[in-house]
Formats: structure tokens, sequence, C-alpha cells
């Protein structure tokens, strides 16, 4: 019996109080190949772009951003622009927290390419988002509260054992193989995805951090397991908008653990990814499209003429330095500052004294990126 002042005896994830059965409904099925569908547009559309890198840098800042704003980390789209490529140090706390998640998730990505998810790269992560040593806990007490009335609401389980043990589990679920039923082997990546990032937070295996390492966990498993290509998918946009939603179901499965209250979490987080990826699909359009517009105007009103690289370079860093450019090998000092001039000049970029040197924002990519619209009409 669930009792929120007591610690969850959270079950396995291939025990059979856990409705394997119930989490393949015919509307979570359904909702599945609808997901699948977006994510493989997304994936199709991304790896079709000349430089992919282009758009990550830019997504992955805005998904850092709402995962982090989740927790009650809120900064804005134009510090972390500011301060991603370079000075980190100089931006207040938020900015810096919320930079560190993005750390955290590469350092996954580039994880992932010579070990698989485990515990020991969760509490890596889980380190690089919170900026200090963070471990399985150890000490007991641990409890979620309301943040306005201050009731206990969930006591996850308790002692560093028996969380290493839930977390073995997790684990091998995780890597299933696709005959192991028991395991969840052939259940679709994206109800398993679901099912792990439920039974992650409900373990909540670290003092603190653990949302955003969950939310992590999330775009790493779905590369993993070959439905992503890289962590372009903006999936905490969906969970930021639908927040209440979001802890209500996660405390519901706990709390029930019946097949209705599972089925109606797998849907939410399917949904999510189909939503995200409808939305991510249609920005990284209009990215496109306005880079595509930067070099008609360049070509129109300078004569700059083909400028692909430095084009790529204001788009990878929309608080642009003479110092980029040069870094970027495109040109040096005395030019670099004549490029960037010109394209001020035709209204493309926006010149702006920080100290004792100038940065050029790309300042339509910078509404492009803030806008929940991706109608380009509106931007430019």
């Amino acid at each position: 019996m669930f009792s929120p002042n007591i610690a969850f005896d959270l079950p396995s994830l291939a025990h059979p109080q856990v409705p394997l059965a119930g989490w393949e409904s015919a509307p979570v099925l359904k909702a599945c190949i609808a997901a699948r569908a977006a994510l493989a547009a997304l994936n199709e559309a991304t790896a079709l772009l000349p430089n992919p890198d282009v758009m990550l840098s830019s997504l992955v800042l805005l998904e850092s951003k709402a995962s982090s704003e989740i927790e009650n980390i809120v900064t804005t789209a134009d510090a972390l622009f500011q301060y991603a490529a370079k000075d980190p140090g100089k931006a207040d706390a938020p900015t810096k927290e919320t930079l560190r998640y993005r750390e955290s998730l590469y350092h996954g990505l580039a994880q992932l390419k010579t070990r698989p998810l485990s515990t020991t790269l969760m509490e890596e992560i889980c380190s690089l988002t919170k900026g200090m040593d963070m471990r399985v806990r150890k000490v007991p007490g641990t409890a979620l509260m309301n943040a306005h009335t201050g009731e206990t609401i969930y006591t996850p389980p308790q002692g560093e054992a028996l969380l290493r043990e839930k977390l073995a589990d997790w684990e091998r679920f995780c890597h299933a193989d696709v005959s192991d039923e028991a395991r969840g082997g052939t259940l679709d990546p994206l109800i398993r995805m679901a099912a792990l990032h439920y039974q992650f937070e409900a373990i909540h295996p670290f003092l603190d951090g653990n949302g955003r390492t969950g939310r992590v966990l999330n775009l790493l498993f779905l590369i993993e397991k070959g439905l992503l290509g890289s962590p372009v998918l903006y999936l905490s946009r969906y969970i930021l908008r639908h927040r209440g939603r979001y802890y209500a179901l996660l405390l519901n499965v706990s709390r029930e653990g019946s097949a209705a209250a599972w089925e109606q979490w797998l849907l939410y987080m399917i949904e999510a990814v189909r939503e995200t990826s409808v939305w991510t699909l249609a920005k990284i359009k209009a990215i496109a499209r306005l880079m595509e517009n930067t070099q008609h105007l360049i070509s129109l009103n300078t004569e700059l003429g083909n400028q692909k690289g430095l084009i790529e370079l204001v788009f990878r860093l929309p608080y642009c330095r003479i110092a980029d450019v040069v870094n970027a090998d495109i040109a040096k000092r005395q030019t670099a500052a004549i490029y960037l001039q010109k394209l001020t000049h035709a209204g493309l970029l926006t010149e702006q004294v920080q100290g004792r040197e100038n940065l050029y924002l790309n300042h339509r990519l910078i509404a492009l990126l803030k806008s929940e619209a991706n109608e380009l009409e509106e931007i430019i």
C-alpha cells in the first residue's frame, strides 16, 4: 500500500505487480506509431543538414533552458547564448547551472560511443549538472514535499544498498535483449523510455538533480536505441508546458500502480515525443530557411558573395565576436571585423558593446529561437 510518509516499496520493472500487459494497450501502441513516425521525420531532416552542429548547438541550449526551468531554475535565452561560447564563469547562477545541463548532455552523448547507460554514468551526469560530486544517496530521510503546503507527497526508497539494487534493475530493463520478454525486450523503445523515466524518478537516487538527470537519460536512451540520431529533440518543452500533469501522472503511478495509471503516464510521455518531434522539425526547417534568406541578403546587399562558413558561424554562435571568426579560420582579425560590420550594416547582425569588445548578435535567429511560432515571416 502506498503511503506518502513511508519509504515506497518500489516494484521491479519486471515484477508481476507491474502491469506489463497493460503497457501495450491499443491506445499506447497507436500513440507509439505516430510518435515513431514523427521521430523518423525529424531524424531524416537532421541527417540531411549540411552542418547539423549549427542546429544542435541552439536546440541543446533550448532543451537545457526548459529542463532547468521545470525545476524553477530560470534564465533567459539571451544570457545562455551570450555565455555559451565564452566566459560562462561570469554568468549569473541560474545561467551557469543551465549551461551545466548542456555539459552533462554532451558528456553523456560522448560516453555512449564507448559504454552503455549505467549507474556510474548517471552519477557523472548528475555531478556535471550540479557542478559538484554527486553519488547515490547514503543518508536516509529524503522525502518530496508540496512546495506550497510543505506536506510530504512521496518518500522514495531509502538506503544506498537498496537504491543501487533498484538502479541495477533499471539497467537490466534498459538493456533488455530483444528476446527477453520478462525484462521488456519486446516492448517498443518509447514504452521502455517512459517506464524507465518513471522508475528513475521514483528511485530518486540523488539528493538533488534527479529531474534534470532523468531528462538527459531520456534523450540518451533514444539515441542508444537508434530512435534519435543526435540530441536535437526539445523534449523538455512539452514537459514544461504540461508540468502539473507531468508530476501528477508520475505520482499516480506510485500511488495506484494500476494498468490505467501506467497507461496515462505512457500516453503522456509518448505524446511528448510526438509533439516535440513535430515542433522541433518545424523549428529546424525555419532555421534552415533563415540561413538561406541570410545568404540571399548578403548577396543582394553586400559584395561579400558566398559566405557559407561565416553564416554557419553566426548561426552556431548567435552572440559572435571578431575572435570567433578568426578562430574559425574564416578571416584574419581586420578582415573579420570588416565582415561583421558589413553584415551589421546590411541589417543581419546587431552590434553590441560589451566591455572592451564588440558582440555581433544574430538578432533574427535569436528571435526565432525564442519564439514559440516557426513562421519565418514573423521574424524577417
